[in-house]
């Protein structure tokens, strides 16, 4: 028993030797690591210390060169405007020593004027002094003549005068008589030979324009894409050209007809284009007519100009360079304008050479006679007055300008190329095969039928086709309404049965087309 006691306190006192040991063990560790962690955070804090002045520096570097950049710039503008204000006064110096010059200049132009003033006026009275001295004694003359004559010098010259007139008056008379009597034997005679002879000299294209045209295809599969599904191709087509496209039974053809020779070639040019294309559907319809008639503007300057150049006039305004392309699409009782008028230029030209006048000016006046025609607006001037006016406008000679506006006698004929044009636009339209007389009415009605549609409100486009049969109104669909769609189709056809004379009837057929567009970003 005392053996286990003496035990238990050994092991009691060495457990506690051993806890005091580890206490001291554990303090001088944590002594350690403390010191090792203090010196850790001195080394950080200097490295930090080090690398906020390394930083500091650099701002510092970076902040002086910025200032020293803009003092560069700075002193630099400064010394390009103080470059300027010394160029400028430098100028305003020079121009102040002009006005110097010149003031003296002007001054001493004033004293030589002045003096040269005083010249003439000398020389002004010394030659009145001459001239009344003169008149004195032409005068003193006269009177001395007038005594030994016994006549004064009024009865003189009347009597002299009356003398001479009764002799040319007879001579006149004889002349003229024998001249009227030359001409009347010779006049008509000579008349039809320079009309012949310019006939003769001048070929003539038999030529007549036509209200359809025909567009040849490959195949007639071409034709299902032409008309789209349920026909909107079709439709757009013939909405943004404004004639009638008939696809029918025709072995590899499609016919467009229309009165207007530029809405028939605009939707030809475009047919081609969106059938080699292959794309087509109505926004692309579209796009193609819309350069297509672009593409026609710039045909009609360019027929224009090789028509003057052919012609080989020179010098004419573009404007009427313009107008002349526009006639190759305009016809005159079914005869092309353009041939016509290069057809009159050409035998007034011949003509005035055989009459032994101004040939190219003969030929100018020829080819403008009906430009009035051509004019884009609709004024209400005969188109010769109109054609006079534009070339007035347009710096034309005035013997040209006369003989436009008195072709059909409704100005007065002033120069003696007025007739010759007159005489050269009655034989190019009177040739056997030149023109329909029908053609010109029937252009005017439809025209009239488009411009009665387009007059009432909400209407944007209005196209005549199939003959006049059938027209076609394309109204704005914000401001018209499917009911008033409808009123207003019976509204014009109740218009067209008032106020015009037409065969058989025709159906107006309104179109409201709603799009909504939006845009994908």
């Amino acid at each position: 028993m005392p053996n286990l006691v003496y035990v238990l306190i050994a092991a009691l006192v060495g457990l506690a030797a051993g806890v005091l040991i580890g206490r001291v063990l554990l303090k001088q560790a944590f002594g350690r690591q403390e010191e090792e962690a203090r010196e850790r955070a001195q080394s950080i804090v200097k490295e930090a210390e080090m690398t906020a002045e390394n930083i500091k520096r650099d701002r510092v570097l970076e902040a002086k060169e910025k200032y020293l950049k803009l003092k560069t710039e700075f002193e630099e503008e400064m010394n390009r405007k103080k470059n300027i204000l010394i160029t400028n006064e430098n100028k305003l110096k020079q121009r102040e020593q002009q006005i110097s010059q010149m003031l003296e200049q002007n001054k001493r132009r004033e004293g030589e004027l002045n003096t040269q003033k005083d010249t003439l006026t000398q020389q002004t009275e010394t030659t009145a002094k001459k001239r009344e001295e003169a008149e004195r004694m032409l005068a003193s003359q006269v009177a001395q003549l007038e005594k030994i004559a016994n006549l004064t010098a009024e009865d003189a010259r009347n009597q002299l005068v009356d003398a001479l007139k009764n002799e040319a008056q007879s001579l006149a008379s004889s002349y003229v008589k024998s001249i009227v009597e030359e001409a009347k034997l010779t006049a008509t005679k000579e008349a039809k030979k320079v009309v012949i002879e310019t006939i003769q000299r001048t070929a003539t294209e038999h030529a007549i324009e036509n209200c359809v045209s025909i567009f040849n295809i490959e195949s007639d599969d071409v034709k299902g894409k032409i008309i789209g599904r349920e026909g909107r191709n079709i439709r757009a087509l013939e909405a943004a050209t404004g004639v009638e496209i008939i696809v029918d039974d025709t072995p590899e053809a499609i016919v467009i007809s229309g009165f207007d020779p530029v809405r028939r070639e605009i939707a030809r040019l475009s047919l081609h284009r969106l059938v080699t294309d292959g794309r087509i559907h109505p926004a692309r319809i579209e796009e193609i007519v819309a350069k297509t008639r672009k593409n026609i503007e710039d045909e009609i300057v360019e027929i224009g100009e090789r028509t003057v150049i052919d012609l080989g006039i020179h010098g004419l305004h573009p404007e009427l360079i313009k107008l002349v392309g526009r006639m190759r699409f305009r016809s005159s009782y079914g005869q092309n304008l353009l041939q016509h008028s290069r057809e009159v230029a050409k035998l007034c030209a011949t003509m005035a050479a055989e009459l032994g006048l101004n040939a190219k000016l003969a030929k100018r006046a020829g080819l403008l006679h009906d430009i009035g025609k051509v004019w884009p607006e609709e004024p209400e001037l005969p188109h010769a007055v109109l054609g006079a006016e534009l070339a007035k406008k347009y710096k034309e000679n005035p013997e040209v300008c006369n003989a436009i506006g008195a072709h059909h006698d409704e100005m007065e004929m002033t120069t003696m190329i007025s007739p010759i044009v007159q005489v050269c636009d009655a034989i190019s339209g009177s040739r056997p095969g030149a023109r329909r007389e029908m053609m010109e009415s029937y252009i005017k009605r439809l025209k009239d039928l488009e411009e009665l549609a387009v007059s009432f409100q909400g209407v944007t486009k209005c196209y005549a086709i199939q003959a006049g049969r059938e027209l076609r109104v394309m109204v704005d669909a914000e401001n018209v309404t499917d009911e008033k769609a409808s009123t207003l189709s019976f509204d014009i056809s109740q218009k067209i049965e008032k106020d015009m004379q037409y065969p058989g009837q025709i159906k107006v057929t309104v179109i409201r087309e709603m799009r909504a567009v939006s845009y994908a970003k």
